[in-house]
């Protein structure tokens, strides 16, 4: 049999865990833990990206949808395709940088709330029992615009954070844009509101929160009872900055606001800085956008950077979500900077369950083929594409490889490196989705790479069994 050569430019390395996709172009993170997943929605990028190609800038409005990734142990991410806002909602002009939360309501089921900004003229919302979806616009309408009753001083009122706090009540911030009137430093652009019982109307007045150096890019956390609000800083000099207890929060970076009395505008105070720039890293430098969460009980800061396109021939600005672990200082956020590492694998990889042949912590030459609601496949784009997937175990069991495929060439394991000799190979041959297997005896823990023979060859799912559970 021919040896398969794999193509050697992934636009991700194998031993970096950012970005969490290694081939599409998306921001603006957000995310939620559902059932032992950590799922992240972000800005789909690569709407753009496919609109304007190599050549083109990300100027933002071709986006009408986000990308959804999930993972189970940070390494390893499930590509599920897009929430495809522009059918749902009609409405919109675009949607960008989501911002979701979930909670158990009467019926037993978990709700999900995914906000998220309609251009920069307001906030809309979708809504599902499932992060996957399918996803559905319960109001019809923006739920924030432009000069809506009681909303002042607010230009662009879009980037929405939310979150439910401890005592099971909504808030929401928004707001970007530059102060008709006022301090260089400081600005009342950025707003809060108690959202009502149905998370889809609100409960108090639009609340500004004084804020150094505000851009964009808001988002709400509670901690122990007090609410932090964090948003992206602008680009302007920090010269002006008029305190001595308080370094000024870095150029484009994440600072930070507390309160224990949100409604109370004057109650917040500022904290600084805790998230820089990409550019202060080394790195290509670009917006800012944040989420802050725990999954699995450790605390992480999802956010962007340009790595994918630092690799590729564009130079358009088209970003990838990240994670960096937040370590635990009691209520504080410590300071971090982007790495190019990203984050550690929580746990193994069981290979004797199903995975989807989008589950993979990086790839090369590989694109995707919708299979129905939240799952995708993967396709082979030229001969010697392939995918990787990192820290899987399969201890002493493994009798089996059982893949579902279509296309005509052979799809061979491999182990630890990406031209180690193959462990199997499947030969596929068919126009449908098939299942092949093949006997497979392999012991103890490795990373491994599915690599396609041929163009167009599809992988759809795969595990192994044990010799017990084979039919």
């Amino acid at each position: 049999m021919k040896r398969i050569i794999p193509n050697d430019n992934p636009f991700k390395p194998e031993n970096c865990a950012n970005p969490l996709s290694p081939n599409v172009f998306c921001a603006d993170p957000t995310g939620v833990e559902y059932e032992g997943r950590l799922y992240v929605f972000g800005t789909n990028d690569h709407q753009q990206y496919d609109a304007v190609g190599d050549e083109g800038r990300n100027t933002y409005e071709h986006i009408r949808s986000f990308v959804i990734l999930s993972t189970h142990d940070m390494v390893n991410w499930t590509y599920h395709g897009i929430i495809d806002t522009a059918r749902i909602a009609p409405w919109i002009r675009n949607s960008w940088a989501p911002s979701v939360i979930a909670r158990v309501e009467e019926d037993g089921l978990t709700h999900f709330y995914l906000y998220f900004s309609n251009n920069g003229c307001g906030v809309g919302v979708l809504t599902a029992t499932h992060p996957l979806g399918p996803w559905h616009d319960p109001l019809g309408k923006p739920l924030i615009y432009q000069n809506m009753p009681g909303l002042e001083n607010c230009p662009s009122p879009f980037d929405p954070g939310a979150v439910i706090d401890e005592n099971g009540t909504g808030w929401l911030a928004f707001g970007g844009g530059t102060e008709a009137r006022g301090s260089e430093v400081y600005s009342t652009v950025p707003k809060i509101v108690r959202l009502g019982a149905d998370l889809l109307s609100f409960d108090s007045d639009f609340i500004p929160i004084r804020t150094p150096y505000f851009f964009e890019a808001s988002e709400l956390n509670v901690i122990g009872g007090k609410f932090f609000y964090t948003y992206s800083t602008d680009w302007q000099p920090r010269d002006n900055w008029d305190r001595k207890d308080l370094p000024a929060p870095g150029i484009c970076s994440m600072g930070c606001m507390t309160s224990t009395s949100p409604l109370d505008s004057d109650s917040w105070e500022c904290r600084g800085g805790f998230f820089s720039n990409a550019g202060d890293a080394g790195m290509d430098w670009c917006n800012n956008h944040t989420h802050i969460m725990h999954f699995q009980g450790i605390r992480y800061i999802l956010h962007h950077t340009m790595h994918i396109q630092e690799r590729m021939t564009t130079k358009g600005g088209f970003r990838c979500m990240c994670a960096e672990r937040l370590p635990e200082t009691g209520e504080d956020f410590p300071s971090v900077k982007p790495t190019r590492e990203g984050v550690s694998q929580t746990m193994p990889l069981s290979p004797f369950v199903p995975h989807s042949g989008a589950e993979m912590c990086t790839c090369a030459q590989i694109g995707y083929v919708s299979c129905g609601l939240g799952e995708m496949a993967v396709r082979a784009l030229t001969a010697g594409a392939w995918t990787f997937v990192r820290g899987v175990e399969f201890g002493e069991d493994a009798a089996q490889l059982r893949l579902t495929a279509k296309g005509k060439g052979t799809i061979e394991l491999r182990c630890d490196e990406r031209d180690a000799e193959p462990i199997a190979g499947i030969a596929i041959d068919a126009d449908a989705w098939t299942a092949y297997t093949i006997p497979l005896s392999l012991r103890g823990r490795h990373d491994i790479y599915l690599v396609f023979s041929d163009k167009d060859i599809c992988l759809r799912e795969w595990q192994t069994q044990k010799e017990e559970d084979m039919a």
